[in-house]
């Protein structure tokens, strides 16, 4: 009971009422019903909304329903469905295919290895010059590493006690030395490579840290 001299509260129909008449203002401001896919008219004259499946006795009913979760949420489901026909309705990029490059191998080149060891520090260094006379024009020599278990041609070396250092230049052939397994000292005067244009001739030298 509310106190005496107050206006006391609005019934909850009352609250319902102005919230319908709120959300219809809204939609006769928004809402051309002429251009609504899912207005429609039946024959026993009232209307219907042909997303929601609902029925509505008056356009003003139909209005407030169209401001509702429900069709607001219906909408959403629609649009995502139309987007997610569009895309796979798109046709699917082929993706070129890389053919692997094929060049007439001519042999393996002729190399030289010097091993060393640092008068000053005593790490053990091993330098690599390998001779591509006969190299395409335009190509610069490449080296990698490679560990036992990458490797095909020898057996793994489960205790891991050596690595491999393999050069490449086309025509020839992939060459590869069998070195130890140990740390590499990374420094810029300790490992560093160079190709001579003039002689054909690839020099590559490394440090080991121990």
């Amino acid at each position: 009971m509310s106190k005496p001299g107050s206006g006391g509260h609005a019934s909850s129909e009352n609250s319902n009422a102005d919230r319908r008449a709120r959300l219809r203002e809204l939609a006769l401001e928004t809402i051309d019903l002429n251009n609504d896919p899912y207005f429609m008219r039946n024959h026993l004259g009232s209307y219907e909304c042909r997303l929601c499946l609902t029925l509505h006795m008056n356009e003003g009913s139909y209005l407030a329903h169209t401001q509702g979760k429900r069709h607001q949420q219906n909408l959403k489901r629609r649009a995502y469905r139309l987007a997610k026909q569009d895309n796979s309705s798109k046709p699917i990029a082929k993706r070129q295919r890389i053919i692997p490059r094929k060049t007439q191998k001519i042999g393996t080149p002729g190399y030289k290895v010097v091993k060393q060891r640092d008068p000053n520090t005593g790490q053990l260094s091993l330098l690599f010059r390998i001779h591509y006379t006969e190299i395409e024009k335009g190509l610069q020599p490449r080296h990698r590493f490679m560990s036992t278990f990458e490797q095909t041609i020898e057996q793994k070396d489960f205790s891991q006690r050596y690595q491999y250092i393999i050069f490449a230049a086309e025509p020839y052939c992939n060459v590869a030395f069998k070195i130890p397994n140990q740390p590499i000292d990374k420094d810029a005067n300790k490992l560093f490579t160079h190709w001579n244009e003039e002689t054909k001739d690839f020099t590559f030298q490394m440090h080991f840290e121990r």
